[in-house]
């Protein structure tokens, strides 16, 4: 059985068929192309969401975290000791941390940098702090941090609403708070915010930047300082730091890049699934969502093409009878009507994924200021498109697969006797 030669005699059938009933194949066509479409939209659309939504975690939050973690709890020293014979009345046991923070810092920065899949690294004193202005205090958090490179690893400058980002690097008694906390605290630029840290150690600091990232719970704590300032507050080195943050290529890949990081860095080194585990789960579940969705539609998609190529069987009996008569054996007949099948495939892929563009694009536009959005989110990946043309190809090929052995299998004497 051969498909599409365009000269011989089956084809030639095959097209008549086809263009003789322009209505049905109209309709036909339409199907394939609606189920495409829809696939190529649905999956733009859910992984856009997918996209924004990642975005807006990681615009806080690093692929991996490094810190000093609390020491393993040794607190129940009977499990450790080699007998039981002895009576033993241990009170109030506690965890000791010997040291605070990260030593050495710069070194395991060298090291994380060295990896070819890191993409950016910053360093980070945080600290728990109450923010005062007057009468009104506020428990938040500061981070002290380098401009530069804070900047380059969450695009914090983007979220910047009033000020500047860069007004950081020069002015060492500079805050930049989230817009929020500021609300909360009755502050606006210019103004000068009093932080306390739990040791009672307290400082004034001028706001030169007001940030919005769209994520409540930092707009409504969280303020930036440089990490030198954030040091000189707690009286530590100039070596001191609390978190190294890293940033990978592929984000889906972070729990690699953290094995590799932790048999050489001798601190905690959690990767974002680690972290933030619902982040992970609604991801996959959005993307399970949208697979059945898209699959939904091209299958239903491929029974109305069915339904359309076993119409056709119905109505051209009394031909394909004939065409029996005249000597075309079974698979000439399969021929004919896989021709047709394949044909309508092909013109309902190609205008599926020019429709499905083009429905993209008008979604794209539609405005949606929420969260820091303008329009709607959306995803052009071509890969979706050649899945969408292949599995609409498929699914008309089998729609027509069966209702063309349905014909092959007509006795001509029974269909011509009536």
């Amino acid at each position: 059985m051969r498909l599409f030669p365009i000269n011989s005699t089956n084809t030639k059938i095959a097209l008549v068929h086809l263009t003789s009933r322009l209505k049905q194949l109209l309709v036909a066509v339409l199907s394939v192309t609606f189920g495409i479409s829809m696939y190529i939209f649905l999956n733009g659309f859910l992984n856009g969401v997918n996209d924004t939504q990642t975005e807006l975690a990681f615009s806080t939050m690093a692929h991996i975290r490094i810190y000093n973690d609390l020491p393993e709890d040794k607190t129940n020293l009977l499990e450790m000791a080699p007998d039981n014979t002895v009576a033993v009345n241990i009170r109030n046991p506690r965890v000791i941390k010997y040291t605070e923070g990260i030593q050495n810092a710069d070194q395991y920065v060298r090291v994380a940098e060295r990896q070819p899949e890191v993409k950016a690294v910053s360093k980070q004193v945080n600290i728990n702090i109450f923010y005062r202005n007057g009468a009104i205090q506020v428990n938040g958090q500061l981070s002290g941090v380098d401009v530069a490179s804070e900047d380059k690893l969450f695009d914090t400058s983007k979220y910047v609403t009033s000020g500047s980002w860069e007004n950081l690097s020069t002015r060492s008694n500079g805050i930049v708070l989230g817009k929020g906390l500021a609300r909360k605290l009755s502050l606006n630029m210019g103004d000068r915010v009093q932080v306390t840290t739990a040791d009672g150690l307290s400082k004034s600091y001028e706001i030169v930047g007001l940030l919005e990232t769209s994520i409540i719970s930092v707009d409504n704590s969280k303020g930036y300082i440089r990490i030198s300032s954030a040091r000189q507050l707690l009286s530590k080195n100039m070596s001191y730091v609390t978190d190294i943050q890293v940033n990978v290529r592929d984000f889906n890949k972070s729990e690699q890049t953290a094995t590799t990081l932790s048999r050489v860095i001798p601190y905690k080194v959690e990767p974002w699934m680690e972290a933030s585990g619902q982040l992970e789960a609604g991801s996959e579940l959005r993307d399970i969502l949208g697979i059945a969705v898209s699959l939904t539609i091209l299958l239903v998609a491929g029974f109305g093409i069915y339904n359309i190529m076993n119409m056709t069987v119905n109505e051209k009996i009394k031909e394909i009878a004939i065409l029996k008569a005249m000597g075309f054996d079974g698979d000439d007949i399969v021929e004919i009507f896989l021709t047709q099948s394949v044909i309508i495939g092909l013109l309902g892929g190609i205008v599926g994924m020019a429709f499905g563009y083009v429905v993209s694009r008008l979604i794209n536009n539609i405005p949606f200021n929420v969260a820091g959005l303008e329009v709607l989110p959306m995803t052009y990946n071509l890969d979706d498109y050649g899945l969408a043309f292949m599995f609409g190809l498929i699914t008309t090929f089998i729609a027509g697969y069966l209702p063309a052995r349905k014909a092959a299998s007509i006795d001509p004497v029974e269909i011509i006797r009536g």
